[in-house]
């Protein structure tokens, strides 16, 4: 993995932020894992909203 930062993605609901440094430990997604690298089948454990409704936080 190269060094570049990693953006995070925060889901409509606003409860929820996925931050590529932590993973999803429930879902077990390891750390370091990018958001476009989620399975197709990842949602929001807050809501269940699916990944194409999230924003990107750091772009």
């Amino acid at each position: 993995m190269s060094d570049r930062k990693l953006p995070r993605f925060e889901s409509p609901c606003e409860k929820y932020i996925y931050d590529p440094k932590e993973g999803d430990h429930e879902r077990n997604i390891p750390p370091g894992t990018p958001f476009e690298d989620l399975p197709e089948d990842w949602c929001c454990p807050k809501c269940g909203a699916e990944k194409e409704y999230f924003e990107e936080l750091d772009g």
